[in-house]
């Protein structure tokens, strides 16, 4: 039996996880998977249950869990002064160093692109971000107050388990190809090592085909003609950049679900903020997170060799392009008039 944490998180979390939560049930009870499914306080509802935005109980938990469902975080709202309201450290505590976000267009829905299907992924836990380098301190320091200094950082090891994700994602996908972006004729050792080990690892994988692309130039070929991109992997701010992007070619972030995965765990999660300025209202769209809670169970069953899992991904997915392409049940953002439960409820309807 798979154990799966619900984390509601802030402001429209607690609307739209519901919503991913309810239609993941729907396509587990029709396929006979089992799973154990555990309410756990984050964000607001744990500072307010427990004194901490991250309380213990849940990290606690969280260690015995397959994966869990997350939603949004409000910690642009939370107080800068008090050290209990910060950021939930779930990415960096559970080494999830893959952060797998697809980007899909479809016929009926308004989109720069059509015919739009890539998986990105994103080292998460090295490159240039501070937050994700340091074990202590800071990433970047100012001697004075003329000169600011940030470090990059990447090491074999983090390069090859992102890239291994990438090859095993392709194996799944029908071009089964990898780009692997860098800017190594530059950054000679932190890309170089970076795209040095996904040669290695290509030939592990003599099924997919790995290309190399430069990152400046990956960035116009992604504006211009993403349909010829199927799996990109690349480092974590280059990935921080060129995610956004790609969502933007399908309609953006509100059709932008996440995964951010680890050698044994994974953590279902949006790439959308938490909104509080439609909280409450029940027209947050709940898309995205219905589409990262099928990533997850997609992932369990791969990693788990778990054919139930598998089975609930693919129904989820085929149930939400019915839903879009019947164009019935979406939200204002999407073109209709149907509210976040509405949405939802076709979505489990269809399973």
């Amino acid at each position: 039996m798979l154990k799966i944490g619900v984390l509601l998180g802030d402001d429209i979390g607690l609307e739209v996880v519901p919503e991913a939560v309810k239609c993941m049930k729907a396509a587990a009870a029709k396929t006979g998977m089992q799973a154990e499914w555990i309410d756990l306080p984050i964000g607001k509802i744990g500072h307010e249950k427990h004194g901490d935005a991250t309380p213990k109980v849940t990290l606690e938990t969280l260690k015995t869990c397959d994966g869990w469902i997350c939603g949004p975080i409000g910690h642009n709202a939370y107080p800068r002064n008090d050290p209990m309201w910060v950021m939930p450290p779930l990415r960096k505590k559970f080494e999830l160093f893959a952060n797998v976000k697809p980007v899909k267009s479809y016929p009926n829905l308004p989109s720069l692109h059509k015919d739009v299907d890539i998986v990105f992924l994103r080292e998460t836990t090295e490159g240039m971000m501070s937050s994700s380098v340091v074990h202590a301190g800071s990433g970047e320091f100012r001697p004075n107050d003329e000169i600011s200094v940030g470090m990059r950082v990447v090491t074999r090891k983090g390069a090859s388990r992102v890239a291994r994700e990438a090859f095993e994602i392709a194996r799944t996908r029908q071009k089964k190809i990898v780009t692997c972006v860098h800017k190594e004729p530059v950054y000679r050792l932190v890309c170089g090592m970076f795209a040095e080990e996904h040669r290695k690892l290509a030939k592990e994988y003599p099924d997919v085909t790995l290309n190399e692309v430069l990152v400046d130039g990956f960035a116009m070929k992604l504006v211009m003609r993403p349909q010829q991109f199927d799996v990109v992997v690349t480092t974590n701010q280059f990935g921080d950049i060129l995610t956004d992007e790609g969502a933007g070619l399908v309609g953006g972030l509100g059709l932008a679900p996440g995964l951010v995965c680890g050698e044994t765990q994974a953590m279902a999660q949006a790439t959308h903020g938490s909104a509080p300025d439609i909280a409450g209202q029940n027209i947050a769209n709940p898309y995205a997170m219905i589409m990262s809670g099928k990533m997850l169970l997609e992932w369990l069953g791969r990693k788990k060799n778990d054919p139930k899992a598998t089975a609930v991904g693919k129904l989820l997915d085929e149930a939400m392009e019915r839903v879009i392409a019947e164009g019935k049940c979406l939200t204002r953002d999407l073109g209709g008039k149907a509210n976040c439960d509405e949405f939802g409820n076709a979505v489990a309807a269809a399973i």
